[in-house]
């Protein structure tokens, strides 16, 4: 989801709820401690140099349980953001800490901010020789090693 995007989503609600992908809402009383554009400028495997730029947004919960983070508030939190980061209308990446912290993708549902699981991939597949798509075969095609000949012992394998 673009800045814009969420922007107009945000105007949308009167409750700003982020639920985690196993469908848990961040305790309410959490904050938002950044707001900003980063920058990542890298060679990957295939020797390609490559820039992407994400906003960023961290969410942080602290023991502050008497307060909630309004929707207009993060609006004016974010308009501030843009004016003097000079921040690019790019895809959000949140921030939240779990177990360590996790990098998230954004969705809407209409009621709740989606926070959706990133995954790591290899941008050079051309370039290492991986497949484009996997094999699908069904386990029930494969030959067992008694239908293949083997036997222990047999020095086949």
């Amino acid at each position: 989801m673009k800045l814009s995007e969420f922007k107009k989503d945000l105007e949308t609600v009167n409750e700003l709820n982020f639920e985690l992908p196993n469908g848990d809402l961040v305790p309410q009383h959490f904050h938002v401690t950044e707001v900003g554009q980063v920058t990542k400028h890298f060679i990957d495997c295939g020797g390609t140099v490559r820039n992407e730029k994400a906003v960023s947004f961290q969410l942080w919960e602290a023991g502050d349980f008497d307060h909630r983070l309004a929707p207009k508030k993060l609006n004016d939190i974010i308009v501030l953001s843009e004016k003097v980061l000079a921040i690019e209308d790019g895809e959000i990446e949140v921030e939240y800490q779990s177990d360590t912290i996790g990098k998230y993708g954004i969705e809407f549902n209409g009621k709740n901010f989606l926070l959706i699981q990133k995954q790591t991939a290899c941008l050079a597949t051309d370039k290492c020789g991986i497949p484009e798509n996997k094999l699908k075969v069904k386990l029930s095609d494969l030959q067992t090693k008694s239908d293949s000949g083997c036997t222990p012992g047999g020095k086949c394998c």
